[in-house]
């Protein structure tokens, strides 16, 4: 595939050389020719000076025939317009904007546009590793209707069957860890203290993951 990469920082440099590693073409566009030095005397892609939202840089990096675009300057505006430009002019799907403000990724996000908010990012992991008990989104959908969340289950699912924190309820298990390993649940599989699950859930009942994760209520299965 061709991915053009604009904003030749220490993300954009590292992903330009991981994908050309990978077998794939690269176009890097980046406003200060010196910027491109990241990117070692090896790179194979294509280095462009310029603009990232300049319709001919773009022509020029190939987005008419290009698989993908990562806008990861340091500026979120100038993040948004890049991909708006990829995807409104030039038609192109599969566009993810680098955005330093939460706030701001998550309207892109609903807008279609797909966003990595690198501040979040890194503050749910630091705090799922010092606060266990922090409820952790892993990604949520644009439309925001469906969200994906990791989280350490209560002691009181301890010798129940996994698959009963379904029940009915808008939300679905989708992985387990347990000591370091991962797994799919399957029909019998028991929950045990200390696993950590995945769960796809309903946007509208997050405010619902702190009783469920608890355990189930008495006298239920």
């Amino acid at each position: 595939m061709h991915v053009i990469v604009v904003g030749c920082g220490r993300v954009g440099s590292s992903l330009a050389k991981q994908l050309t590693e990978s077998g794939h073409t690269v176009a890097v566009i980046d406003r200060r020719s010196e910027a491109f030095e990241r990117l070692g005397t090896n790179f194979t892609g294509d280095k462009i000076v310029g603009i990232g939202f300049d319709r001919d840089r773009l022509s020029q990096a190939g987005i008419e025939h290009a698989d993908a675009l990562a806008a990861v300057t340091s500026g979120d505006n100038s993040n948004v317009l890049i991909a708006r430009v990829a995807r409104e002019t030039f038609g192109l799907d599969r566009v993810v904007a680098r955005i330093y403000d939460p706030r701001r990724a998550a309207i892109y996000q609903r807008l279609g546009i797909a966003t990595v908010a690198t501040v979040a990012w890194t503050t749910e992991r630091i705090l799922r590793r010092v606060v266990p008990d922090t409820l952790a989104v892993e990604w949520v959908d644009p439309s925001a209707k469906v969200s994906l969340i990791e989280r350490s289950i209560g002691s009181g699912w301890a010798g129940r069957r996994l698959l009963d924190m379904e029940d009915g309820r808008p939300v679905r298990v989708v992985a387990i860890s347990r000591l370091g390993t991962s797994q799919l649940p399957t029909a019998d599989l028991v929950a045990q203290d200390g696993d950590v699950v995945y769960l796809a859930v309903a946007g509208d009942a997050l405010d619902q993951i702190e009783g469920l994760l608890a355990g189930p209520a008495k006298g239920g299965h």
